[in-house]
């Protein structure tokens, strides 16, 4: 944590889709690492990740796929529930609190969400996003085998979202279910995005900054609240 600290300290800003070399080497300063990886990502998803994604896609019915997918978004509602907790959002931790009861018991253990209907709409926070919200900057732009872009600060928050309040990490005691479940939530988290991989595939010239600048913006959305700083996007695009 204290080299985590001390990384985000000194890289306190990104440059977003600004070019300058010196913007740059402050919000991207692993570039060579990262494109690395990235490449590597790149391949496994086209090679692996994608073909089974497709398979799954195929075999599997619209509400069976549906219903996967609410049953492991009810288990992400876990996380977001604690980590507003932490930002000291109690409406929104209410609403999710409410999804969840809601949706694991109506909705079948989730896989049926109810909750939205019940205008408890779906929050989207993480223990990276609750470090942003009191004020640790983002540190510089990682990307992470096989899970793809991060950031050093989100790196961080992952590791304490998976080890300390996910709920399948937390009680699955069995290294094989864990694992089974983890794997599932891949795959059909995979499939989900098969439409948009495809539409980026053909949209953009430069791959890894395209997928760097939207994931660095979106995340600025996120801790914000979907109401980021105008001094940021001036930072963007200056």
């Amino acid at each position: 944590m204290l080299f985590i600290s001390a990384a985000t300290t000194g890289c306190a800003s990104f440059g977003g889709a600004n070019n300058d070399t010196d913007d740059r080497e402050t919000y991207d300063p692993f570039e060579s690492y990262n494109r690395a990886i990235h490449s590597f990502n790149q391949d496994f998803d086209r090679t692996v990740a994608t073909p089974v994604a497709e398979t799954y896609q195929t075999v599997m019915p619209d509400w069976a796929d549906k219903g996967v997918t609410n049953f492991f978004g009810n288990l992400g509602d876990v996380l977001v529930l604690t980590n507003n907790l932490l930002q000291l959002k109690f409406q929104r931790a209410a609403s999710d609190a409410a999804r969840i009861l809601f949706n694991t018991t109506a909705g079948l253990l989730g896989f049926i969400d109810v909750a939205s209907h019940m205008d408890f709409p779906k929050n989207n926070e993480d223990f990276g996003q609750t470090l942003g919200h009191w004020g640790m900057p983002s540190g510089p732009y990682f990307v992470l085998p096989f899970l793809g872009p991060s950031t050093i600060r989100d790196t961080a928050g992952m590791a304490v979202d998976y080890t300390y309040i996910d709920p399948v990490t937390n009680n699955v005691k069995d290294i094989h279910s864990r694992s089974t479940l983890f794997l599932a939530n891949f795959v059909d988290t995979r499939a989900d995005f098969l439409g948009a991989s495809r539409l980026l595939e053909t949209a953009a010239m430069d791959h890894y900054v395209y997928t760097r600048e939207a994931y660095l913006q979106r995340r600025q959305y996120y801790v914000y609240d979907g109401d980021p700083p105008m001094d940021d996007f001036e930072d963007m695009y200056p």
